[in-house]
Order: C-alpha cells, then structure tokens, then sequence
C-alpha cells in the first residue's frame, strides 16, 4: 500500500508547526524592566539643586529610548512620569511584564561630599556597613506607604538585615544578577573613566521582590559638587544611559543570544574622574581591582560522581584563591565564563552532609549569601538532581 501520499500532508503540517515554533523563538523579545527610583512625594537625595528622583527618571528614559531603537528588545518602565511608585509595586510590574531583567536607576549621597564613584547593587545579605547604609536610605521610602507595616510583614526599614526573616530568592538569580551588576560597572569604569565601587551585596526591598536577575544602580554621588553637576546634565545622562544600555545588550548577548540591530552606543565624552582623599572613600577591601596573571582554575569532575561545592562570590574580577583573599578559607577554585564574570567555589566532595558542613564553614566567614552548587560530568546540575 502506497502511504506517500498520506506522509506528504503530514510532513508538511509538521514543517509549519516547526517553523513556526523556530519562528516564534527567534521573534521572542528580550523583556527589560526599568525603576527610576523614587518620584512623587519622594524626592530621594537632594544637594545642591540636585534632585535624585528627576535625574533617575531622565536616565531611564534614555536608557529606554536607546534600547526601543533595537528590535531584539521590550521595555516596561515603573514610572515614565513624577509620581510615588510603592517598592512592592515596582518589582510586581516586572514580575507581571515577566521581565528577564529588573535595573533599578538611583543616584548616590553622602554627608562627605567628597565621596564619589559609581556601584551596582545585588540583593542579598551584607556586613558592609556602607552597603547597608545605603540599602537604609533606599529602604525608608515605605514609610511614605499606607500600612507598609503590614503591606512587608513588619520588615523595619532602619534595619536591612531584618529582611532575613521573609521569603529570599536569592539563590536562583544571584549569579546573573552579579553578572550583569558586573558588566554594568566594567561599562562606568572603561566606557566613562568613572571610579569603580565594585558590586556589592546589600539587603534592597525594590529588588527582593522581583523574582528575575535585577540590580541597583547607584550612577554617582549628587552630594559630590562635581559629579552631581555631570548627573544633572543632558550629556552625563546620556552617557550613563548609553554605558547602562550598552551592558544590557552585553548581557543579553552572553545568556541569551545576538539578535538583529543590536549595535553598541559609542560614548559621545568622557568624564574625568574627581580626585579625593578622604579616608571614606577608599575602596573596601572587597571592591579594590587586583590584577593577577594565574590561569584559572578549571571543575574536574570525573567517573560520573556528583561533586558539590559552595559557590561563595561571583564577580568581574579575577582574583588569587589565596585564602587570604577568601576571609581564611582554603580549596578555593573558580570557574570563568568568557572571562567576563568569575565564580569563585568552596571545598569539594562527594558527601552531601560535608558539603552542607562546608557551606555552614563559609556563611560563619562572612559569605552570607553563598550557596551549594552541584556538578554531574563537568556539567553543572540542580541540587535536586544531584540528590535523587
């Protein structure tokens, strides 16, 4: 019997269900989500004429428009305009947009006004006592919401770390929220020549509820008489937009693929960095460059076997796994992912009772937000998976 005829339709039909399935992957939008931060009633930081929640919604917007301008992506904004916007809000729009990423735009202050620099933000817990200054004075805003008492479950905005007691996602996004929080900073520091503060990790409510890699970005200190006069420009802003956008695009590049029209944004100036001596604005042992030439270290995991480690720090830069670079801790390796962002890893073991023994041994060190990680065959698999 002859089914040639029957196969035919049917190859056919099968054709189109998958062209279009391949049509419909490619056509998938890269979904942006961006916070200016404060607005309405909430001026953020003010010096000198200087307002933080007007020079926040005039980057996002630039950081918006340039992005629009490239088919591959989708922007959603928690403000276009000067309004009040609640912290649980801005992450529920991202979390409704089902954003890929959340970038939350802010500028810096400090009584020292000769403080100055640029930082990105990740959420999780810190001892940093600048970070968490910081994530303080981001935090008070839900004070000017109704009942935000109970609206965060009695979360007392004068002291960060009691975010500990809700729910933390921290685990599932830390690494590409490090990556892009990296990037970010790489595009300040070589794009704009602006001072480095690093990637730090501090406990925000705008970005423990949003349920996707996100970031805080601090663009520079408006307390700083020149850095705050660049903030308040049409060409800083541009500049800060261009850097934030070109790293977005970086990033997408790196988890998710290249897409069409996705040009980098040269730098039309560049900033001169502000000279200070000020003992407060030294960088922190944690955020100050090092450069080493040693190869990096690769994951050997051979026979099949289920090795876990504890992944305590991603960053962008390349460290000596030195224990003294780690707060004492030895069998340091780490892994790179196109040289672009470093995962640094505690001990290794087969034994998933040592491995949590491990992991006890490098939070009581001070790596709060570290976490167990598991590898199958030189393939990194879900702890889930690593148990059954």
């Amino acid at each position: 019997m002859n089914f040639s005829h029957k196969i035919k339709p049917l190859f056919l039909l099968l054709l189109c269900f998958s062209s279009a399935a391949v049509f419909a992957q490619k056509g998938t939008k890269f979904k942006v989500t961006l916070d200016a931060g404060h607005g309405g009633k909430d001026f953020g930081a003010v010096y000198n004429g200087h307002v933080e929640k007007n020079i926040a919604l005039s980057v996002a917007l630039k950081v918006g428009k340039i992005l629009e301008g490239m088919s591959a992506f989708e922007v959603n904004y928690t403000r276009k305009t000067d309004v009040f916007i609640d912290l649980v809000e801005r992450a529920n729009i991202a979390n409704r947009a089902d954003a890929n990423i959340f970038v939350s735009i802010h500028c810096n202050a400090n009584p020292n006004t000769a403080a100055y620099g640029t930082e990105t933000h990740v959420m999780g817990m810190s001892k940093n006592a600048s970070a968490l200054a910081v994530a303080k004075r981001e935090n008070e805003v839900i004070t000017m919401e109704k009942d935000y008492k109970e609206k965060y479950d009695g979360f007392d905005p004068n002291s960060p770390e009691s975010i500990v007691n809700t729910t933390l996602m921290v685990e599932e996004n830390l690494e590409n929220s490090i990556a892009l929080a990296s990037k970010i900073q790489k595009r300040f520091t070589n794009d704009l020549k602006k001072r480095d503060r690093g990637v730090k990790q501090a406990p925000y409510m705008v970005l423990h509820k949003a349920f996707m890699p996100r970031v805080l970005i601090e663009m520079g200190f408006i307390s700083n008489p020149k850095e705050g006069g660049d903030l308040d420009t049409e060409e800083g802003q541009m500049e800060i937009a261009q850097a934030i956008a070109n790293a977005i695009v970086s990033y997408k590049k790196d988890y998710f693929g290249s897409g069409e029209n996705e040009n980098e944004i040269k730098p039309s100036q560049r900033i001169e960095p502000v000279k200070s001596t000020a003992d407060e604005d030294k960088p922190t042992p944690g955020n100050a460059p090092v450069q080493v030439d040693k190869p990096i270290d690769k994951t050997e995991v051979a026979n099949g076997k289920v090795i876990f480690k504890v992944q305590i720090s991603a960053s962008g830069k390349k460290l000596e796994t030195t224990p003294s670079n780690f707060k004492g801790l030895k069998n340091i390796s780490v892994t790179s992912d196109n040289g672009t962002l470093y995962k640094y890893m505690y001990g290794e073991t087969t034994d998933y009772n040592e491995a949590k023994q491990n992991l006890a041994e490098a939070k009581a060190k001070g790596f709060d937000s570290a976490y167990l990680i598991a590898f199958r065959d030189g393939r990194k698999i879900t702890i889930q998976e690593a148990l059954k």
